[in-house]
């Protein structure tokens, strides 16, 4: 019931189907998330394991209505744990969850890197390294955002529920820049949050 009251939800954000009647939007309730840094802006989230965006954007036309009743909600960034609450969604109630991120102690970037851009359209798809979430592709696109990896084969996924996901493999050498470009194809909101859903920050 979960899952489907996600996809509910996204396939009003999605579809861009016309504003709820005044009927439905009593039904559904709203789930807010703020955060004091860019960190936590910047994070993706989840909602019973569906990838939905990063927090900063999820707001107006792509604010998150649920259906009510208990969603999981997981908040994930590079380098920072988890961020994991339960809410309760009340009908025509705004559910306020305030984002804290924390880093994972000991976690230390690469001593060698190469670097990857990535150019991706839509800019808000989640962004997979060996199947590890690492942001939003645009954070690393433009003339000044790139992704410094270690050298050697990686796995890039890119997915975001409403189009189907691309997948590909780099090889990369000590201080190599290379890009990936891509704009993902329209497809099933089922079938690309499946695949989502799969992926777990490690």
């Amino acid at each position: 019931l979960s899952c489907a009251a996600v996809l509910l939800a996204l396939s009003y954000l999605l579809v861009g189907a016309p504003r709820l009647a005044a009927q439905e939007s009593k039904v559904m309730g709203e789930l807010k998330l703020s955060g004091a840094t860019g960190v936590e802006k910047d994070a993706g989230v989840w909602v019973d394991g569906v990838y939905l965006g990063y927090v900063k954007e999820l707001k107006g036309n792509k604010k998150v209505l649920l259906l009510p009743g208990k969603h999981q909600v997981t908040v994930r960034q590079s380098g920072y744990g988890d961020f994991i609450r339960e809410v309760v969604v009340e009908p025509g109630q705004v559910q306020n969850v305030r984002v804290a991120m924390h880093l994972i102690p000991g976690a230390r970037p690469p001593g060698v890197t190469a670097e990857l851009k990535l150019t991706v359209e839509p800019g808000r798809a989640a962004v997979f390294i060996d199947n590890n979430y690492v942001g939003h592709a645009s954070e690393f696109g433009g003339a000044l955002h790139s992704l410094l990896i270690s050298p050697g084969k990686h796995r890039i996924k890119v997915a975001l529920p409403g189009y189907q996901t691309f997948e590909t493999e780099v090889g990369l050498l000590v201080g190599q820049k290379s890009e990936v470009k891509t704009e993902l194809v329209k497809g099933s909101i089922e079938q690309a949050s499946s695949e989502i859903k799969e992926i777990k920050n490690q």
